[in-house]
This record gives structure tokens, C-alpha cells and sequence, in this order.
């Protein structure tokens, strides 16, 4: 009992007060909280068992459904068309798929567009990294077979008014490694937010969400997040149909506001057999209680349930934090990246949230997160919770890839 009130309490480091636009990015100025126990339900009972975690875990994700995420609906019975597929993708090194998933069956519904790389060396099924991208398909590798994507893009390079153009292919490659994860052992698989949920404000009419009659008046209606998390969900289970992928093996990754989306999917869909949030922040795995950086205040709206923001500014009323919702991934590994420039995403407030989950890996069994300090920068700790702080300013790079792909290879390869 003492251990997890240390683990709980909150912990504090003294750095000098910086300028900012918005937000607080002094450590002095963190007000002192109190984090809800992830092992005592709600009416104060003490969780002591294995089987008395899948009920305390059970009233945990209907907490964050109705008053962080909403509620997603049930998922109909889709179709897969496959649009290309190649067995000599880049120069011989991968297996390329794309594929349509047709979401309700029908080709005038709402549809999610897949690509799937495996390596062409595999043996037998492989495991799987699955996770969402900012800019569509072709933007997360140069392969010129990709299709682009027809779906409202954000602005960036080669994205001209919304569309998506030849000089969008290979954009984002820096933050997917594809040929580093192949050469590994891995498959890599991804879809655009778009095709669900188009990453902007007043974007709902354009989503899925009309296909699916929900009441976005609803103060549990689900949002962005819960759309692209159970996105991740659709594309498993088109995943467990190809017979080349490990299905006990998919690993849920997900970088800035798609790590929120993962940890939420992996939160709620256990299929997923390890879970990565690369700077994820608030709303994802650092704590709402710590105010520093990002806030609910500040978040866009579309992004969570209409309740969620009547919380701003009275983040201990939570019922909920982040710690628990990492503790719903266990026993599961999962792995928790900050970066040290990136005060926005509150990498202390993410290191806290890992600890904080420590309790429950504990109860079952699973070991913890084997660091009682936060660690250095570039000095991972690859235990069941993992974690590491990698030098340099918000993204996903080759770095933390390679962090990801070892502690895959520790928890999930035979």
C-alpha cells in the first residue's frame, strides 16, 4: 500500500520559467493532485485478484467512453476488395496489399483503405506493426504503386486544396521506416484518418458518422479519436483474415494525436497484443491532473465526447487519468515515447502515467515499468511498461523505431 501511494503521489522537478504562448511549462508551477487509484473501484471496494481487475477494468472503459472518448458503435459486417497487390514490392523486399475495406458491406458505404507491406523472407505469419497516418497512404513511402488517397488531406507538401497530389508520396517517410521494419521481421500496415474521420474542425458531416445514425448532441457521442481508435479495430480484423500475419501478433502504434487513438484501441480492444504511443500527450499518456503543456482547454473539440470539455479547468473532477488508461492495456507490453523538446506533450506527466499503470501489471503478474525515476534522455527502459526519452523535439524518427522493434522483439517473438 505504500509503494502505490508513492507511485501515485505526484513528483515535481524544479526548472526555471520559460515564455509561452499558452500552457505551462514551469515544473514549479505544477499545483499538487491527486491521481485516482487504478485498483479501487468506484465505490472505494479494493481490487485484490486478477479476476476482480477484469471487473474494475470493465467500469474503467465505461468511464472513459462517457466522459472522454464516447461511445463507438458496434462494428457491421464489412467486405475486403482488393485493389492491387504485388508479391516483388520495393525491388523484392516486401509483399505489398492494398486493400478497401468496405465498412458495412456495401460500396456505397463508408470505406477504409489499407496498405500491407510484409517481408518477402518470412517463413510463416509475422507480426504486425498497424497504425494511422496524417496524409494518406502514399505519403508514407515513395513506392510509386500506392494509390492516393481521394480523401480531404490536411495542408502539407503536395497536398493542394485538400487533394492529395503525385508530390504527396513519400512525405512522411521519415516517420515510417519501411524498409528498417521489413529487414526486422515485420509487416507494417496503415490507413488514413480521412477515409473515417477528416483530421480538421467541422468534419463531421464528412466522417463516417452520419452512415452510422449516432446523435452527436449526445455528451457520450463518440469523437475523432474514437473513430480513428476503432479504425485500428477494422483494420485487425482484416488483418486476421490474411493468412501470412500473425494475428496474436499486431502491434497497435500510433504518434502525437494517433498515439491517443492507439492507447484507446489497445485500451479497448485486447486483440492487440502490444500497444505504442509516441508523444502522445494529454487526452493520450500523459496526465490530465499535471497542469503542463497541453490541457483540455486547449485541445480541438471534435477530437473527444462533447462532455469532455466541461472538464477544462477542473481536470481533478475527472473520474479517470491517464495512468488507468494505460493499465487497460495490461498484461499486455506497452510502450510509452516522450521527447525532450516537446514540453507541449508533458514528457514527465507521460513518464507519471507509465508508473502510475505500474500497480495493475503488478497485481497480474506481468512485471511493471523497472525505472523508480524518470530516465535520461536515450536511456530506454524496455521492461513490460517500456519507456524512453529520446533527444529532440516532437515526431517519430528512426530512433524511436528502433526502440519499438527491440522491445517487440523481447515481448512478442518466440
Amino acid at each position: 500500500m505504500i509503494a502505490r501511494m508513492l507511485i501515485l503521489a505526484c513528483l515535481t522537478l524544479a526548472t526555471p520559467a520559460v515564455a509561452q504562448l499558452d500552457g505551462n511549462r514551469d515544473e514549479a508551477r505544477v499545483a499538487p493532485y491527486r491521481l485516482p487509484d487504478p485498483l479501487t473501484f468506484a465505490n472505494g471496494q479494493p481490487v485484490r485478484s486478477a479476476a476482480q481487475w477484469r471487473k474494475r477494468r470493465a467500469e474503467l472503459i465505461e468511464l472513459f467512453e462517457a466522459n472522454i472518448y464516447g461511445v463507438a458503435p458496434r462494428a457491421p459486417r464489412p467486405r475486403y476488395r482488393i485493389d492491387e497487390q504485388s508479391d516483388v514490392a520495393l525491388n523484392g523486399l516486401a509483399v505489398r496489399r492494398q486493400v478497401t475495406v468496405l465498412l458495412n458491406g456495401r460500396e456505397a458505404g463508408p470505406q477504409l483503405r489499407v496498405l500491407l507491406y510484409l517481408p518477402t523472407t518470412a517463413r510463416g505469419p509475422v507480426p504486425v506493426f498497424v497504425g494511422p497516418n496524417f496524409h494518406g497512404n502514399q505519403a508514407i513511402h515513395p513506392d510509386p504503386a500506392i494509390l492516393i488517397t481521394p480523401a480531404w488531406v490536411t495542408p502539407a507538401p503536395g497536398i493542394r486544396k485538400g487533394s492529395a497530389t503525385l508530390h504527396s508520396r513519400g512525405i512522411d517517410a521519415a516517420e515510417w521506416p519501411v524498409e528498417t521494419i521489413l529487414r526486422a521481421g515485420y509487416g507494417v500496415a496503415t490507413y488514413f484518418t480521412g477515409d473515417l474521420y477528416p483530421d480538421g474542425d467541422d468534419k463531421v458531416a464528412t466522417s463516417i458518422h452520419p452512415a452510422f445514425d449516432t446523435n452527436a448532441s449526445d455528451p457520450q457521442h463518440w469523437g475523432a479519436i474514437a473513430t480513428w481508435a476503432w479504425g485500428l479495430s477494422r483494420v485487425y480484423d482484416y488483418l486476421a483474415t490474411v493468412p501470412q500475419v500473425d494475428r496474436r501478433r499486431v502491434i497497435g502504434v500510433g504518434h502525437s494525436r494517433y498515439g491517443k487513438a492507439a492507447l484507446w484501441a489497445g485500451a479497448r480492444d485486447e486483440r492487440f497484443a502490444m500497444v505504442v504511443s509516441n508523444n502522445s500527450g494529454e487526452g493520450g499518456a500523459a496526465l490530465y491532473r499535471r497542469n503542463y503543456g497541453e490541457t483540455i482547454r486547449v485541445m480541438n473539440n471534435y477530437w473527444f465526447a462533447p462532455r469532455f470539455k466541461t472538464f477544462a479547468e477542473r481536470e481533478a473532477e475527472l473520474p479517470v487519468d491517464a495512468h488507468q488508461l494505460i493499465a487497460l492495456v495490461a498484461p499486455r507490453p506497452v510502450y510509452v515515447a516522450s521527447a525532450s523538446d516537446d514540453w507541449w506533450a508533458d514528457p514527465r506527466g507521460e513518464f507519471l502515467a507509465a508508473k502510475g499503470a505500474d500497480p495493475v501489471y503488478r497485481l497480474l503478474g506481468a512485471g511493471g515499468l523497472d525505472a523508480a525515476d524518470m530516465p535520461a534522455p536515450d536511456h530506454p527502459v524496455h521492461s513490460r511498461i517500456g519507456y524512453h526519452l529520446r533527444t529532440g523535439p516532437h515526431g517519430i524518427t528512426a530512433a524511436d523505431w528502433a526502440n519499438y522493434i527491440a522491445f517487440a522483439d523481447k515481448w512478442l517473438k518466440p
